[in-house]
């Protein structure tokens, strides 16, 4: 008996899709850092771009695909820089998801990209704290970069916002 898996067009757009995120992601993993574990996370602007235009659970396979195949090519995979980023990623989705299903209008890119932006930060903090560095201290470092995550998400959020707009012209 052969098993034969025929691919959809949604899996040739998520495989395009994810390789673009994972592009960006090992380009930013050579920009230098002003902060430790400091990035400016444009590889999320497809993440919300694929949000806005094919939905929550399309935007859930880039970021995860992103998360692990990034990890696997920069080395890093079940590395500590591996479970902040994952656990970041998966903090950010948690709090898209209700956000896609609200009645209305509901949030542009630029308010996706700030609520991810922020749960994301807090997701890793969180586990940096639980699981890596269970002092009370880390907490200092929170204030500064959830700041560098609203700055950052509001850019990437305007920039998504932009790119969105010019695919739907």
């Amino acid at each position: 008996m052969k098993l034969e898996l025929k691919p959809t067009a949604e899996d040739h757009r998520i495989a395009w899709l994810a390789a673009a995120a994972v592009s960006i992601h090992i380009l930013e993993a050579l920009l230098p850092s002003p902060l430790p574990g400091f990035k400016p996370g444009f590889a999320n602007i497809i993440t919300i771009c694929v949000l806005c235009l094919y939905g929550w659970s399309t935007a859930a396979w880039i970021s995860l695909l992103r998360v692990l195949v990034g990890s696997l090519l920069l080395g890093t995979f079940l590395s500590p820089t591996f479970m902040l980023s994952l656990a970041g990623a998966l903090a950010s989705l948690l709090i898209l998801w209700p956000m896609t299903r609200l009645p209305g209008t509901g949030f542009g890119p630029v308010g996706y990209s700030l609520a991810a932006a922020m749960a994301h930060i807090s997701g890793q903090f969180l586990l940096a704290w639980g699981w890596f560095v269970p002092h009370a201290g880390i907490w200092r470092l929170f204030p500064v970069l959830l700041t560098f995550a609203v700055l950052v998400g509001l850019v990437n959020g305007i920039i998504t916002q932009k790119v969105v707009k010019r695919l739907h012209d």
